[in-house]
């Protein structure tokens, strides 16, 4: 079972960039599909980007062209913030999931097993 941790957030000012790691931890971590998700309070929680055992990725609109996934082969997930907005304000958390989801054109997203989460805030 892989085991998920997240550091990186903190407080930036609207245009600013921050970047997102999660250490992987367990077994066969290249046949998962990762993925970052954010909550904000009050909201149901949202898929952000994704990266497929494949190397496929996916993006919300919300953020495509400011986001960026990638990993590495010493077991990290990453998620490079850049132009940040006051909107991006949220717990993001990382995700992990044996199984590939189904990608039909839009975006795609997976996540059966999380981490803590990490508090980015924007502020305007």
């Amino acid at each position: 079972q892989l085991q998920l941790v997240e550091s990186g957030g903190g407080s930036v000012q609207a245009g600013g960039s921050l970047r997102l790691s999660c250490a992987v931890s367990g077994y066969t971590y290249s046949t998962y599909c990762m993925a970052w998700f954010r909550q904000a309070p009050g909201t149901e929680r949202e898929g952000v980007a994704a990266i497929d055992s494949d190397g496929s990725v996916s993006y919300a609109d919300s953020v495509k062209g400011r986001f960026t996934i990638s990993k590495d082969n010493a077991k990290n997930l990453y998620l490079e913030m850049n132009s940040l907005k006051p909107e991006d304000t949220a717990m993001y958390y990382c995700a992990a999931d044996l199984r590939s989801p189904p990608k039909d054109g839009g975006s795609w997203f997976c996540g059966s097993l999380w981490g803590q989460g990490t508090q980015v805030t924007v502020s305007s």
